[in-house]
């Protein structure tokens, strides 16, 4: 069975708590996870289809607990007002960046809520400091050159930085690149944000990637646009699910739902 490397999304930080703040703890609990859920997607087919969860959360938190929206710092409040945009609301609001913080809150529900307490502060720290970004970017490279995967699965945030992983290090060569809920297309958020920076409105597929099929559920707050074929080129399938309307982001859904079957199998044999 060829390895598989997954590349992990936002709000992983309490499993290297948890494990004693040891990295290959918390990837190593992640595997198991993403093997079972997986497993459960292909109808229960038993099989360690992941080799490892390339794992960086660490570099992006360093106060140990998730921060409420009303504590977030200036670039965390930038990302969640811009989000909070893209979700049609406060359109036409301006303002002081903490009055328009408070008056988005009032206007979300609790679920967006929570949500944006985990996706804004790391996707901050990703996109806004240098050093946390390269030292994310370095350790997913180092799993996938010492495990040499035909596929990588990339969930949430993880896919952001898996396609500048795979940009930064075009010999790294994979058969297929699968994302999930990503926000690479997000505008105003990540996607201008880029490494490389998209070209004439457009970024593309990574050198070394054969192909790359995207996923998303049509509702995913994440993922938006969760299409990614209007401002990538070389997205060669897209498939937009309908996973839950509680739990709309997360890779138990995505791995369960078994739209990545079809792509995954001539990989498992």
């Amino acid at each position: 069975m060829a390895g598989i490397v997954g590349v992990h999304g936002i709000g992983k930080y309490n499993y290297y708590l948890q494990s004693g703040r040891s990295v290959e703890g918390a990837a190593e609990a992640m595997r198991v996870k993403w093997n079972r859920y997986l497993g459960a997607g292909l109808g229960g087919e038993p099989g360690a289809c992941f080799a490892e969860v390339a794992y960086y959360a660490h570099h992006l938190n360093d106060h140990g607990k998730v921060r409420r929206v009303e504590e977030m710092r200036a670039a965390e409040e930038r990302v969640f007002v811009e989000w909070a945009r893209q979700l049609g609301v406060g359109e036409s609001f301006t303002g002081a960046l903490k009055a328009l913080t408070g008056w988005l809150l009032a206007r979300l529900d609790t679920r967006a809520a929570a949500f944006a307490a985990l996706f804004c502060p790391e996707v901050a720290a990703y996109l806004t400091d240098e050093a946390r970004r390269e030292r994310c970017r370095q350790d997913v490279a180092e799993v996938l050159r010492r495990r040499a995967p035909r596929v990588v699965v990339a969930h949430s945030l993880g896919s952001v930085v898996a396609y500048e992983t795979l940009h930064a290090n075009p010999d790294i060569e994979v058969d297929l690149l699968i994302t999930l809920g990503s926000p690479l297309g997000m505008r105003n958020v990540v996607f201008e944000r880029l490494y490389p920076a998209p070209a004439d409105g457009r970024g593309e597929r990574p050198k070394g990637v054969k192909r790359w099929v995207n996923i998303a559920d049509r509702h995913d707050i994440a993922a938006i646009p969760p299409g990614l074929g209007g401002c990538f080129t070389g997205v060669d399938a897209e498939a937009l699910v309908d996973l839950d309307w509680l739990d709309f982001h997360t890779v138990e859904k995505y791995l369960g739902c078994g739209a990545l079957n079809a792509h995954l199998r001539p990989f498992l044999a």
